[in-house]
């Protein structure tokens, strides 16, 4: 198994997060440092930070309703005043997991967090087009031109175009419209961009659904285990 793999099985974090931890040379195996190329068995002794990493992985996985406000990193040092993160909706006794992808600081909804790497990749690899449902909000209405060219992908900056994608109006008068949009990629706050290019201002954006899986029963800042059949059937996507 590829070193970087390994780390994120175990929850330490993603794979691009153990391909730093591997170049900062915090990470040996049977005492060498590693690098990301290293492969490992059941008898090397991986060392973090020179701490021996258990070879036994316990996965976990959880469903959060992500609230406004907080952010999806394990931690927020880079500001003067730490911000809330996701990790602090978890119930108490959860092991140490993290968010498979990212809603920004203002979008609500669908998070999954395990220490799952596999899954976690398999959930936002950009090959792999995992549909993914958001509620947005604008100010005004929106024309049919307008919606074409999200439909289409639109430019949110040089040499970056969006994919196709899904837009249906659910609501609309003069002053909001409401929208359900799928996605299956997740740039750096996507939508929004995409709808900055046609002239309009998201007010409020949601994650829905992944895939079939919804927030059903579950309130805003709520957090719970994934059923098995969940587990399963993403997996299965």
């Amino acid at each position: 198994m590829r070193i970087n793999k390994f780390l994120a099985e175990l929850g330490i974090a993603s794979r691009r997060g153990a391909d730093e931890l591997i170049a900062e040379k915090r990470v040996t195996v049977n005492g060498v440092l590693a690098t990301p190329g290293t492969d490992i068995g059941e008898t090397d002794t991986v060392m973090l930070d020179g701490k021996i990493l258990s070879h036994k992985i316990k996965y976990e996985y959880y469903i959060l309703n992500k609230p406004k406000g907080c952010v999806c990193t394990v931690s927020d040092e880079k500001t003067e005043r730490p911000r809330k993160t996701v990790l602090e909706f978890l119930p108490a006794g959860a092991g140490k997991v993290f968010p498979v992808g990212r809603l920004d600081y203002n979008t609500e909804g669908l998070l999954i967090l395990t220490n799952d790497g596999e899954l976690a990749y398999r959930l936002t690899a950009p090959q792999n087009e995992i549909p993914k449902t958001y509620l947005v909000r604008i100010e005004g209405t929106i024309t049919p031109n307008q919606l074409n060219r999200l439909r289409a992908g639109v430019e949110i900056e040089k040499g970056v175009i969006t994919k196709k994608c899904k837009i249906n109006v659910i609501e609309t008068d003069k002053k909001y419209t409401k929208m359900h949009l799928v996605l299956t990629e997740g740039k750096n706050r996507e939508i929004r961009r995409m709808f900055e290019v046609v002239g309009k201002h998201v007010d409020f954006l949601k994650r829905t659904k992944v895939g079939e899986l919804t927030l059903t029963g579950l309130d805003r800042g709520a957090c719970r285990k994934l059923t098995p059949e969940e587990i399963f059937y993403l997996k299965n996507l």
